[in-house]
């Protein structure tokens, strides 16, 4: 077996994946390295998945049958995307390309406890631009790309599935879409919450109360979420990737009757819900 003196945290990883493949030696003794304790490190399983969380330098990885595997990443992975004619576009990339929604296959080492270092990430470029799309919230990326978002989409069998952390509603007059100094400091109080919520993402949802026609009313609905998108992403500072696409619903799920002015005023509204998936809850 090859044996290491012990390297410093920072480069632990490092002298793990820096072992010569050639120089005669078997297969285990090349797959074998040490962590920062001296424990022999193996290789690991392959996993393949889509990147569903992400925590310093840690990224937890979701397959299609919804099972998830944290893996970490050290300064010495390499990052590979993959494009072009034969490879030819293929690029080593930063870290930082590694963002939640893309998939990836990953080659790991294994700690004696059972840890998994990613020693090599591969992707392909195509799949890196659409993630960015759905990170970024570009209208036009998702009308030129729908089939390849939801595609990625869908490759997470419980992606829809959240945990309700918390709801605010703010309220609007009669047809109208107007925020009032009450709607926007408490969206801007809603976000702050929702932004010490770890892996938290937003989804707002518009309402009407009875009065009006049902195309006006849905219209009505979609602008009041769609004003309060805006207003959180430009002065709450609500990053538009840890934002669900908005709805409106007219007069769908009231709070309260509309038989009555206090009722109606009650159903005029915008409902901010902080969710967090399933699949990541508690990383």
């Amino acid at each position: 077996m090859t044996k290491f003196t012990a390297a410093p945290r920072a480069l632990a990883f490092a002298a793990a994946i820096a072992l010569p493949l050639g120089g005669g030696l078997s297969a285990q003794e090349q797959a074998a390295t040490v962590d920062v304790y001296g424990e022999a490190l193996v290789a690991g399983p392959d996993v393949d998945g889509i990147i569903s969380a992400r925590r310093d330098n840690r990224i937890q990885i979701t397959a299609e049958d919804g099972t998830s595997t944290v893996v970490t990443i050290d300064q010495d992975t390499e990052v590979k995307g993959k494009g072009g004619f034969l490879g030819l576009g293929n690029k080593t990339l930063a870290a930082d390309a590694l963002i939640n929604g893309l998939p990836v296959s990953v080659e790991t080492l294994q700690t004696a406890n059972g840890d998994l270092v990613a020693s090599a990430i591969d992707f392909r470029n195509k799949d890196l631009e659409f993630a960015s799309m759905i990170r970024q919230g570009t209208a036009q990326g998702f009308a030129e790309q729908t089939a390849a978002t939801d595609a990625l989409r869908n490759r997470v069998a419980d992606i829809d599935q959240y945990n309700v952390k918390g709801t605010t509603n703010v309220f609007f007059d009669t047809g109208e879409a107007k925020l009032s100094g009450q709607a926007q400091a408490d969206l801007c109080a809603a976000a702050a919450q929702a932004n010490a919520t770890d892996n938290a993402l937003l989804l707002v949802v518009g309402y009407t109360d009875s009065t009006g026609d049902y195309d006006f009313n849905q219209q009505l609905s979609e602008k009041r979420a769609a004003r309060v998108v805006n207003y959180l992403q430009q002065q709450c500072g609500w990053k538009p990737y840890r934002m669900l696409t908005p709805t409106g619903m007219a007069e769908a799920d009231p709070l309260a009757d509309n038989y009555t002015e206090q009722g109606k005023a009650q159903n005029r509204r915008v409902a901010v819900n902080v969710l967090v998936s399933k699949s990541v809850d508690g990383l």
